[in-house]
């Protein structure tokens, strides 16, 4: 084995793979993707790859990491190519991907950055920057102002720290040269994510210079999406074996499953790839869609996260293959599924059986600590919302505040092997704070339902969810996860 993928090695890889099938050379740069991690390179960018072998060469991409440099430094000596692993069960397929064209890292030069998106060649800028990278107030939907990073934004908006900065930056070059904004697309697993974006973009636009906030409001289009692909993170053990197989070191590849879906609002302000043609499902209304995904697919990934993780599983599939989670997630489906409005071609109980499905998968090797990152940005919308949806139709939530509970007992740090784990979360010293000195399970669930950056106003003085999820965390603590679930 010698040397890297590359544009150069592409030709003599050793093992069967799909190769991009274009000349990369007449690939023009029209998306810029905020947040270049495993999931984009797995998802938006294997369907933009698609819009290029189909012969529309105006859809390269260019990544930016708002924060280190490892995507680039992966990337830039493979010519931006990397490929794609798709596990199911003992079949693999790899695809090659060549539609990422270069990546920026954006606190090296946050000016080449805005540059980019200034381009007269852009037209969608697209996002996976995590619930946390929108410096939203999680109760009031609005730009977090005091945030240190948005305050520096404000201040000097030529060099941008933050996703929205940079957006708020690149549209107003673009409006001071002529030229019209580009569509933002946020990918995050966000409810109403369109509207969150454009509500901070808005924001800070207003702060810095009215007129723009005005003109962006009235050029400018953020559509809601849904987007959907399970994508564990990359080991070394994967790059390694990966490499036997190429012939060449890949460390950008990504690993994922068969299943991909995206759905898009159909609302963009200037030219878009044939999405329809590519596979995207694009509709007036996302969020039926959303909710259902959010509240399926991630709710009972969070919930296997944490019950899975402290009952000593570290993959998806080892928690899914034992009775007792497994009835526990069918529970959890449905009380989740009375809260959807399914649109036309949703079909709930195929797409649960489908999901249980995916989740069995053991080629993917999904972690639940993977999962179990940013809890507390994550469970206002795959559990919360659920369960004040479900409180106010006046149902039952005995599922739904299991899968709390298992959140709130995780922030103990020790799953019930003795193992010990790190609380990964931008909350974690208030959660550790809020639970500090505290007694009984009911006193436990009492702080965090005090928290309002995590639980809803509507559930944080609601006796039946403090009773509710008190009940459950009391059975978890004293009697263990498997014996709990029954």
């Amino acid at each position: 084995m010698t040397g890297r993928l590359s544009n150069a090695t592409l030709a003599g890889l050793t093992a069967q793979v799909e190769r991009p099938g274009y000349d990369r050379s007449s690939v023009r740069i029209g998306v810029v993707h905020l947040g270049i991690g495993a999931f984009h390179r797995a998802h938006q960018a294997v369907v933009f790859d698609d819009a290029l072998r189909s012969g529309d060469m105006r859809w390269g991409i260019l990544g930016v990491s708002l924060r280190s440099p490892g995507v680039r430094d992966q990337l830039q000596p493979q010519d931006g190519l990397y490929s794609v692993l798709v596990r199911d069960g003992d079949v693999e397929r790899i695809r090659i991907i060549g539609a990422v064209q270069g990546v920026l890292v954006a606190p090296e030069d946050p000016g080449a950055v805005v540059e980019a998106m200034a381009s007269r060649q852009v037209h969608i800028v697209t996002l996976t920057v995590t619930e946390k990278g929108y410096r939203l107030d999680p109760a009031s939907g609005s730009l977090i102002e005091t945030d240190p990073d948005v305050v520096a934004d404000i201040a000097n908006p030529v060099a941008p720290r933050t996703a929205p900065g940079f957006l708020v930056a690149a549209l107003a070059r673009r409006r001071q040269r002529g030229l019209p904004p580009f569509t933002v697309v946020s990918c995050d697993n966000l409810p109403h994510n369109g509207a969150r974006v454009r509500s901070a973009v808005l924001g800070m636009a207003g702060r810095i210079d009215p007129a723009l906030a005005d003109w962006i409001a009235e050029a400018g289009a953020f559509p809601a999406t849904m987007v959907d692909r399970i994508v564990p993170a990359t080991t070394p053990d994967d790059v390694a074996s990966l490499a036997a197989r190429l012939g060449v070191e890949d460390p950008g590849m990504v690993k994922t499953e068969p299943f991909t879906q995206w759905v898009i609002e159909d609302r963009f302000c200037g030219p878009r790839p044939d999405f329809a043609a590519l596979g995207v499902q694009l509709t007036d209304a996302v969020a039926p869609w959303e909710d259902a995904k959010l509240r399926l697919l991630n709710g009972a990934h969070s919930a296997i996260a944490y019950l899975g993780g402290l009952a000593g599983h570290a993959f998806v599939h080892q928690v899914v293959a034992e009775p007792p989670f497994a009835a526990f997630v069918e529970r959890l489906w449905d009380e989740a599924a009375t809260t959807l409005s399914p649109p036309p071609g949703l079909d709930v109980a195929a797409y649960r059986r489908d999901l249980m499905a995916r989740f069995r998968n053991p080629a993917l090797q999904h972690r639940t600590r993977q999962i179990a990152m940013d809890g507390s940005q994550k469970l206002p919308q795959r559990l919360l919302a659920t369960i004040a949806d479900r409180l106010a139709a006046g149902q039952g939530i005995e599922a739904l505040a299991m899968a709390v509970a298992g959140w709130i007992r995780w922030q103990d740090g020790v799953a019930e092997t003795g193992e010990t784990h790190v609380v990964d979360d931008p909350l974690a010293d208030v959660l550790g704070q809020a639970l500090a000195g505290t007694g009984s399970a009911a006193d436990r669930v009492r702080a965090i339902a005090g928290l309002s950056a995590v639980v809803p106003s509507r559930l944080g003085g609601d006796v039946r969810f403090i009773t509710a999820v008190g009940d459950a965390l009391a059975g978890l603590e004293s009697r263990g996860v498997v014996a709990t679930l029954g």
